[in-house]
C-alpha cells in the first residue's frame, strides 16, 4: 500500500522534518569498512590467488585460473549478432547520442604570451581507465556506454571494463554495449576486489590510473578506501530524482516519472513538488490507481514510502529555493516556459526543461551522461564527462629579460617566507651567472 510522505512548506518545523527525511537514505559505511579492507588487503598481497578466491565467492564462478576471468575480443563481438535488431539499433542511437554531446566536451591545450613569459596548458588523456559496471540481476548496457564514449573521446589509450557476473554469465546487452564503447579488455569479476585489482594490478588485471562507474555499498566504500592509489570519479550513493510541476502538468506522465526513479532499488528517492496542491493530491491518487500493475511493485512501494515526498511550495521559486539546498541528482522542470527558470537552478545533477523531457531519457539516449552527483554532492561535483579522462599540465617559459624581471619579485616573495634556497635559485637569474656563491 502507497504511504508516500507529505508536508508543505508552510509547515513550522518544515526545514527541519525535510533535512531529516533526506539524511536517512545517507548510508553508513561503518559495518562494511572491516571486510572491505581485508578483502582490498587480500587482493593487494595475493593478487590474482585473492580473485579466483573471490570470484567464487560472491559470482559463484569458479576458476582454476584467473585468466579464465577474460572476456575474449571474439565473444565480445559475437554478442552483437546476438541481440535483436531493435536493441541494437537503440544502442548504436545512444552511441551516437552520447559521442556526440562528449566531442562538445573535449579540453584542448592552449597558450598566450604576456611581456615574454608564454604560459599555458598541455591537456592529455588518462592512460588506463578502468570502468566498473553493475551486473548481477540487472543489466546496464547504458552504463557501459556512458563510461566507455566518454573516456574513448578523451583519448585514453586503454579501456578496462569489469563487471560482477554470477555463474561467469554475462547478458549479451552488456557485451554488446562493450563492443559499441570500443572496451579494449572486460572481466567477469565485480565488488570490492575488482576495485582493488584495478588499483594494484595483478598479473592478469592491468593496474589502472582511474576507476569510474557506479555499483553497491562494497564498491563505494573500496573506491574510498583506494582514492589516491587510484583516481576515482566520485562516491556515488542511491539514485534520486526531484521533480518541479505546475498546476498544467500531465498527472498520469508525473506518478510514471516518480515510478522510473523509484524503481531502481529500495533506497531510491523520488520527490514532487509543487504550489498546485491538486495537482499533488491527483498525483498520488494515479499512484495509488496505477502502483498495484507495475512490474517493480514491492520496489516501487518501499522506495515511494520510505523516501518519497510530496511537497506543497508557495511559488515555483521557492520549489527551485527547496531544490537548490537538495542540489538533487536528477531535477525536472515539469512547468511551463521551464527555460525561463534555468537561471535560478544553482545545484543539480543534470537539468531537464519541461515536460517532454522526461528523466529517464538522460538515463540512456538523450545524449549527456547519467553518471551523475548524488545524495547533495551536486554543490561541488559535476557530471561524468570527456573533462574526468583529461589532465592538464601547466607550461611556462620565460625569455632571458623576463626571468629577469620574474627573479625580482619571486625572491622578496621567498625571502619572507623564510625559503632562503628559493631566493637564491630566482636571484640568480637576475644575476646571470651560473656560480652559486656569487
Amino acid at each position: 500500500m502507497l504511504n508516500i510522505k507529505k508536508i508543505s512548506s508552510t509547515d513550522k518545523i518544515f526545514s527541519e522534518i525535510l533535512q531529516k527525511h533526506i539524511s536517512q537514505r545517507k548510508l553508513n559505511s561503518s559495518g562494511i569498512q572491516s571486510s572491505v579492507k581485508n578483502i582490498i588487503n587480500e587482493v593487494r598481497e595475493f593478487g590474482d590467488d585473492a580473485l579466483v578466491k573471490f570470484s567464487k565467492k560472491f559470482d559463484n564462478y569458479d576458476v582454476k585460473n584467473a585468466k579464465e576471468l577474460e572476456v575474449s575480443k571474439e565473444t565480445i563481438s559475437l554478442a552483437l549478432d546476438k541481440i535483436s535488431s531493435k536493441e541494437l539499433e537503440a544502442l548504436k542511437f545512444a552511441k551516437n547520442r552520447i559521442q556526440e554531446f562528449s566531442k562538445h566536451q573535449k579540453l584542448e591545450s592552449w597558450d598566450y604570451s604576456s611581456d615574454g613569459i608564454n604560459l599555458g596548458e598541455k591537456v592529455t588523456p588518462i592512460d588506463k581507465v578502468g570502468i566498473y559496471v553493475p551486473g548481477g540481476s540487472a543489466v546496464y548496457p547504458s552504463s557501459v556506454l556512458m563510461n566507455a564514449i566518454p573516456a574513448k573521446v578523451a583519448g585514453v589509450r586503454e579501456v578496462i571494463m569489469v563487471v560482477p557476473s554470477p555463474d561467469g554469465e554475462i547478458n549479451n546487452l552488456v557485451l554488446a554495449a562493450a563492443c559499441l564503447g570500443e572496451v579494449d579488455r572486460l572481466f567477469r569479476i565485480g565488488g570490492a576486489h575488482a576495485i582493488a585489482a584495478l588499483a594494484f594490478g595483478t598479473n592478469t588485471i592491468p593496474k589502472v590510473n582511474m576507476i569510474v562507474g557506479p555499483g553497491n555499498q562494497y564498491v563505494a566504500e573500496a573506491k574510498k578506501e583506494l582514492y589516491g592509489e587510484v583516481g576515482i570519479d566520485n562516491f556515488a550513493g542511491p539514485s534520486e530524482i526531484l521533480v518541479i510541476a505546475d498546476s498544467s502538468a500531465n498527472v498520469s506522465w508525473l506518478a510514471a516519472d516518480l515510478f522510473a526513479q523509484a524503481e531502481h532499488d529500495r533506497l531510491a528517492q523520488s520527490i514532487l513538488i509543487s504550489p498546485s496542491e491538486n495537482l499533488l493530491n491527483e498525483v498520488e491518487s494515479c499512484m495509488k490507481k496505477t502502483l498495484p500493475s507495475l512490474g517493480r511493485k514491492e520496489i516501487i512501494e518501499s522506495s515511494l514510502n520510505n523516501f518519497g515526498m510530496l511537497i506543497h511550495s508557495k511559488d515555483i521559486d521557492e520549489a527551485i529555493e527547496i531544490s537548490n539546498n537538495l542540489a538533487p541528482e536528477h531535477l525536472q522542470l515539469s512547468i511551463k516556459n521551464s527555460e525561463q527558470y534555468l537561471d535560478k537552478i544553482q545545484n543539480a545533477g543534470a537539468i531537464f526543461l519541461g515536460e517532454h523531457t522526461p528523466e529517464v531519457f538522460g538515463d540512456y539516449c538523450a545524449g549527456s551522461n547519467h553518471v551523475l552527483p548524488t545524495v547533495g554532492t551536486a554543490k561541488f561535483s559535476s557530471p561524468l564527462g570527456v573533462y574526468d579522462f583529461q589532465k592538464r599540465s601547466t607550461v611556462i617559459q620565460c625569455s632571458k629579460d623576463a626571468s629577469k624581471v620574474l627573479a625580482r619579485h619571486a625572491s622578496i616573495i621567498a625571502e619572507a617566507e623564510g625559503l632562503y634556497s628559493h631566493r637564491t635559485s630566482a636571484m640568480l637569474r637576475k644575476k646571470e651567472s651560473s656560480d652559486y656563491e656569487k
